[in-house]
């Protein structure tokens, strides 16, 4: 066994404080990775393909497996190669959070305070008369792929037209209403359903779509349920049930109006609160 003083001692002496800014910054890099990943498919995906290589490593080395340490040094490439693919809508998650810039303008602002208390009472009335209802609010994200696809009405937001619109009987009640700047530009709207949400939930094609367009941009989904009058949440591909008027109220505030400028707000806190 190699002394450790010869073996460490070269190494040591060679480490200064820009090698220690090198290690805190890719050491921060992959913990913001896995904090993205938390509570994904994706997380799962990577602990399998962790436990898998440190097996086949572990194994290949112990029992001097040639055949099967050669298979792992040529899949090695192959790896780096799937793991973008494989974990592509969360990479493209960072990306684009890293591009987003956090600043809005006063009127932005006024905006959305107003529309915060709108919601709120419309998600209230719609809960109590069962009228299943999907509204998105644009953020620094743009939805505009989203609103072609849907009726264009750029209407100011009130919780009268949102009755109207989600209406059973409406011809525009099918599909999501998504708001910008305080308005309903468009209605009836088709989002992508979240590959997250399994099946068997229970929970329906409305709140697969809620989550969905969270999960391709920083958009806040409001839902309600047509079978049971529930409110939910969605932001960042996560969802909040079981929300009252002042509830809704305080996560819109914290998402979406002046709290939601801090940089530090993060939706996985609010999962607690």
């Amino acid at each position: 066994m190699p002394d450790f003083g010869q073996t460490f001692l070269p190494i040591l002496a060679r480490f200064d404080f820009r090698s220690l800014i090198d290690i805190l910054l890719v050491a921060l890099i992959f913990y913001l990775l896995l904090l993205l990943l938390k509570g994904t498919v994706a997380m799962t995906l990577l602990r399998g393909i962790a436990i898998l290589v440190a097996l086949t490593f572990i194994l290949g080395n112990a029992l001097q497996l040639t055949v099967l340490s050669w298979l792992l040094r040529a899949s090695f490439t192959a790896l780096l190669v799937a793991v973008p693919i494989i974990f592509q809508p969360e990479l493209r998650r960072a990306l684009e959070r890293i591009g987003r810039t956090s600043l809005r303008d006063a009127v932005g602002i006024a905006a959305a305070e107003g529309t915060i208390d709108i919601l709120a009472r419309a998600c209230r009335r719609l809960s109590e008369r069962r009228y299943g209802a999907l509204m998105v609010i644009e953020r620094e994200t743009g939805l505009q792929e989203y609103v072609d696809t849907g009726i264009r009405l750029d209407g100011t937001t009130s919780a009268e037209l949102l009755m109207s619109i989600f209406f059973p009987n409406s011809p525009l009640h099918d599909g999501a209403a998504i708001l910008r700047n305080g308005r309903i530009v468009a209605a009836s709207c088709v989002l992508p359903l979240s590959e997250e949400i399994p099946r068997h939930t229970g929970l329906g094609t409305r709140h697969r779509a809620a989550v969905g367009v969270t999960e391709k941009s920083d958009a806040i989904s409001l839902v309600v349920s047509e079978e049971s009058g529930e409110i939910s949440l969605a932001s960042n591909g996560r969802m909040i049930r079981n929300l009252d008027e002042i509830r809704l109220k305080r996560l819109l505030a914290r998402l979406y109006g002046s709290e939601g400028r801090r940089p530090l707000t993060t939706f996985r806190s609010m999962l607690k609160g």
